[in-house]
């Protein structure tokens, strides 16, 4: 028997939810299936805990008795850390930003890189002030000290 691990479809119209299962991977995909091991809501936020919850005792007991995790199951048994997390594919071309979104991204970034730079900017003006003054006044005071003892020796007069 070939056994799988995925997701097999429950709740209404327009409202998913998930069982993750261990089947035969020749039942239909809401048909009869040995365990139920977890839940995936993906209604829910992708950082909720609720979204994926997975009994991890059950699923390594099934990984290890041969099944196979399907594309979407492999990659919660991979945040999860019960697999090496799966390969990701890349998103199509649909997916990547348009002309405007691109734009307003740049500008980000440049005043991003703007703001570090005015950062440092001032850091450097803040600390290179300090030293320079430290050294003006250690002239003057050095100066300052000769004309100091030569007012209190008396005038040879």
């Amino acid at each position: 028997m070939a056994l799988k691990v995925r997701l097999a479809r429950r709740g209404r119209k327009n409202l998913p939810i998930y069982s993750i299962v261990v089947t035969d991977s020749r039942n239909p995909r809401d048909g009869k299936f040995l365990e139920k091991v977890g839940t995936y809501n993906p209604l829910v936020k992708k950082d909720d805990p609720a979204r994926v919850s997975i009994n991890t005792e059950r699923v390594s007991y099934w990984l290890k008795q041969g099944a196979k995790p399907s594309d979407r199951v492999a990659t919660f048994l991979g945040k999860a850390g019960l697999i090496a997390m799966p390969a990701q594919k890349n998103n199509p071309e649909k997916a990547k930003p348009k002309a405007k979104a691109q734009e307003r991204l740049k500008e980000q970034e440049e005043r991003r890189l703007a703001a570090e730079e005015a950062a440092k900017a001032e850091k450097e003006a803040a600390n290179a002030p300090a030293p320079a003054a430290a050294e003006e006044l250690a002239p003057a005071e050095a100066e300052a000290a000769p004309e100091a003892a030569a007012e209190e020796t008396p005038a040879a007069e």
